[in-house]
């Protein structure tokens, strides 16, 4: 008769009950996901780092006229 320890899958030779074949569908899922998320946040970079800097000056305290903007000197 196994004991309570046993019968929960809380001995420490056990990953928590679960299968080989858990962990390995569980680590490609973690995969694919964080996979999956690295390529969007590459994108929301890409396309809106241009549009941040552009806020955040437009936001700040000196605004130049737009003839200052083009003459270099």
């Amino acid at each position: 008769m196994p004991n309570y320890v046993e019968e929960r899958g809380l001995a420490k030779g056990g990953k928590g009950g679960r299968s080989a074949d858990e962990e390995k569908a569980l680590s490609q899922h973690v995969k694919e996901w964080t996979t999956w998320a690295m390529k969007k946040a590459k994108v929301i970079t890409h396309y809106g780092f241009i549009p941040l800097v552009i806020i955040i000056g437009m936001n700040s305290e000196a605004k130049p006229h737009f003839s200052q903007l083009i003459n270099p000197v």
